[in-house]
This record gives structure tokens, C-alpha cells and sequence, in this order.
């Protein structure tokens, strides 16, 4: 596939998807959110494929809604729907991302703000380099933290420091999203690119489904009883118990070797 907005490529069932408006801090446009619904659209499809890393070029992550994109213009003299951006576009991302059949990993690399900060916090793990930092920057234009910010900072941070990052838009160096728990890792610029490779490789080599039946069980949570949660577990656990990568599992077990997990 051939892209103008992102880089996109599989190697080694690792797919690799690089935003790439590094002139414009990989601030996300229309036509940049169209390439990510076809790139992840290949990654749900393709079985080949058993992780998802998502990055930035240069020297960030996402800055977030390109403010000089066509969508965010006036028409008419009247202002944009924000709304409907927001419903085209980042909810799409959040969700796709969500419910993709591979976990994902986001390495940011540089500053992510905004729906950038979001888009990351959507990730299944996310790593950031020491220099990165994650800024919610919507206040100082008059607006609320979208992209599923307003859900993901409070589980990941509690209301307290979810609202000091809303309401005052500081940035929050990665050492101290790390230290905080909004991120997985905190890792020296010079270790980074190593350290996401063996992730990545790490997780291409585990049993997929059991990986995304994790992350399912563990958002399902807040919304049910410990009851119905146990229940969850068990349809879950039924599942996986008939899988091939739990056969395979206990097999490796048994006889004291590395399991040959197929992600089925």
C-alpha cells in the first residue's frame, strides 16, 4: 500500500505504522486518519500479522489536530463541527485500536499531545523515550480532552492529577507518566529503539488471542460486578482452554521448552 501521511510495513509478523507529517509533528489531517483506517484495516485482516507498533517520525509522536486542516475551517463564515471530526475521525482510531485482533504498542517518541496523548493511551502498552513528554493542550484553546481522554486519564492517573493535567495543560515529562502510571516504560532515547524491538518481538512470539482476551477482560472490569467479572473470566477461560495455544502451552510446560505459540 502506498501512503502519503503514514509509513506502513510487516516484517516478521511485527507491522510497524509510522505517522509521518514530521514537518508538522505528525498532527493528524483527514487524509491522514483515512490512510490509518485502511493500514489498520490490513493489520484485523492480515493473520500473518501478531503486533502493532504504532511511532512517530522525527522528533515527535503526534502533536496532535492539525488546526490548519480542511476540516477544522470555516465554511460560510460559520465555524467547523468539531463533533463531527471527533466522531469521523478519533473515535474511529480509539475504537479500531481497541479492538484490534493483535496487541499494540505505542512508542512514542517525542511529544504527544492532545488527541496524540490519547492515541497512545489507546495502545495495549506504551513506552516513551526520556525526552518524551504527554500534554493535554486542550484547555488553552477552549476545549475538553477528546480521543478518549477523559476516560483514559482518570483509570490510568485517578481524578486528581486527570484534572491537574486537564485544567492546567503542563507538560508531563515521561520519567513521571512512567512514575504516575499513565505509561508502561520510560526508556533512555539511546535504549529505545532496541528495547521496542524486543517488545515487539516478545509479543509477536505470544499466544495472541490470549494477549487481546486479557485486554478485553481488564476494560470490561470497571463496568461489572466482582460476580460478573468471575463469570467473564470463566467465558473467557473456556475459550482459551480450547485453544492451540494453550494446548501447545502445557505441552512446552511439560516438557521444559520454549512454547511455539501460533496466536490462534
Amino acid at each position: 500500500m502506498n501512503f502519503e501521511n503514514i509509513k506502513f510495513e510487516v516484517t516478521d509478523g511485527i507491522a510497524r505504522l509510522t505517522l509521518n507529517r514530521p514537518d508538522k509533528l505528525n498532527s493528524f489531517t483527514g487524509a491522514m486518519h483515512a490512510e490509518l483506517r485502511a493500514a489498520l484495516d490490513h493489520v484485523q485482516n492480515d493473520k500473518a500479522i501478531r503486533v502493532l507498533v504504532l511511532t512517530g517520525a522525527g522528533r515527535a509522536f503526534c502533536a496532535g489536530q492539525d488546526l490548519a486542516d480542511p476540516d477544522m475551517q470555516m465554511i460560510d463564515g460559520k465555524m467547523p463541527d468539531i463533533g463531527n471530526v471527533v466522531e469521523k475521525n478519533y473515535k474511529q482510531l480509539v475504537l479500531r485500536l481497541q479492538n484490534l485482533r493483535v496487541p499494540t504498542i505505542a512508542a512514542v517518541n517525542g511529544i504527544a499531545a492532545g488527541a496524540g496523548a490519547s492515541v497512545a493511551l489507546a495502545c495495549d502498552l506504551v513506552i516513551a523515550t526520556q525526552s518524551a513528554s504527554f500534554l493535554q493542550a486542550f484547555s488553552k484553546i477552549g476545549l475538553i480532552p477528546d480521543t478518549g481522554g477523559t476516560w483514559f486519564l482518570p483509570q490510568r492517573v485517578g481524578m486528581a492529577r486527570a484534572m491537574g493535567l486537564a485544567l492546567l495543560a503542563e507538560k508531563l515529562p515521561a520519567e513521571k507518566a512512567a512514575a504516575w502510571g499513565l505509561i508502561w516504560e520510560c526508556v533512555e532515547d539511546g535504549e529505545f529503539a532496541a528495547r521496542i524491538d524486543a517488545l515487539a518481538k516478545q509479543l509477536s512470539t505470544a499466544p495472541t488471542k490470549a494477549l487481546v482476551r486479557t485486554r478485553q477482560a481488564m476494560h470490561a472490569a470497571p463496568g461489572h460486578t466482582l460476580e460478573q467479572q468471575l463469570s467473564f473470566e470463566g467465558g473467557m477461560m473456556r475459550e482459551l482452554g480450547w485453544s492451540p495455544d494453550y494446548a501447545e502451552g502445557v505441552k512446552a510446560f511439560m516438557e521444559k521448552r520454549a512454547p511455539n505459540f501460533t496466536g490462534e
